[in-house]
């Protein structure tokens, strides 16, 4: 039984609140020019990027920035129990004013648990994002991207998988509340390998409040869902976003991630996060601990 299953409803109500009826001073351009307001946007009105899940969450905005961070996890005792520590470098570059380029997924995985005890590289993915929708008066952005994972990883850390993804975001102000959502589709591009791929589906929800200059809680909802697990898939839960498994249909994972955002200075913020499943410890996921370093340029 799941804990929690009002969660499934999240990314319903998230939809919901960022994509209200067309805007007065709605932008809708394939390049576009720079908003002359842009800078001018209150501090108050300006969002936190999403601290947990930081391969797959994805706010709808271009920027220029390098996010250094670090995630331990720990595995749930009835499935592996032991942990898996990640350092990463994230890079998203502004090409224009409507299109970035997200580095997204890259880092160093050290394993410690009853079946894998090793270290080794992640995968690394990229990809482009086309920010097609932006009102700065309703405060209102959206944003659609495509990337692309090389198995460039290592098996002994449960990585080298080659993955498609495709994601919709959109965030939405509500002057000093804001409210983010992110749709990830993955289809697997390699063979199918003995731990199992899988077609899957993420989403996210992230809500930041601007308390003061220096300070923006937190709080976030991820949803991992397989809707077509591979043939010859031997595991029944997906290892989320630290293995590349395969999982089983009817496992969804569901958590709740709480913390904040210090801004140290105008371009230079630390962002912390404590993450839970609201769903049953059937997945490798116990809780999580993430620590990023975002520097703006």
């Amino acid at each position: 039984m799941k804990r929690f299953s009002v969660a499934r409803t999240l990314p319903l109500l998230a939809a919901a609140l960022a994509l209200p009826a067309a805007a007065q001073h709605a932008d809708f351009v394939l390049f576009g020019e720079p908003d002359a307001d842009a800078a001018a946007v209150p501090a108050n009105q300006r969002f936190v990027a999403p601290v947990t899940s930081p391969y797959f969450a994805e706010n709808s905005f271009i920027t220029s920035d390098v996010r250094a961070w670090y995630l331990y996890h720990e595995f749930p005792n009835n499935v592996l129990g032991g942990d898996v520590q990640v350092a990463a470098v994230q890079v998203r570059l502004a090409l224009t004013d409507r299109l970035q380029l997200v580095a997204y997924k890259d880092g160093y995985a050290w394993f410690d648990d009853t079946v894998v005890n090793d270290q080794g590289m992640m995968d690394i993915a990229a990809g482009l994002k086309w920010n097609f929708y932006r009102d700065l008066e309703a405060q209102l952005s959206m944003a659609l991207g495509v990337g692309y994972e090389i198995a460039a990883g290592d098996d002994d850390v449960l990585q080298d998988d080659d993955e498609l993804r495709l994601w919709f975001s959109a965030d939405k102000g509500f002057d000093d509340l804001h409210v983010g959502f992110t749709f990830n589709y993955f289809y697997p591009t390699g063979g199918e390998d003995a731990l199992g791929d899988a077609e899957r589906i993420s989403w996210h929800v992230h809500l930041d409040y601007y308390l003061c200059e220096c300070f923006s809680p937190v709080i976030e909802f991820n949803g991992y869902h397989t809707i077509d697990a591979s043939s010859t898939m031997p595991l029944p839960f997906t290892g989320i976003d630290v293995t590349n498994l395969g999982g089983g249909e009817s496992e969804d994972v569901i958590t709740m991630g709480i913390g904040g955002a210090f801004r140290l200075s105008e371009d230079l913020s630390l962002r912390i996060g404590y993450e839970f499943p609201l769903t049953d410890d059937i997945d490798l996921f116990g809780d999580r601990w993430t620590l990023s370093l975002a520097w703006e340029f």
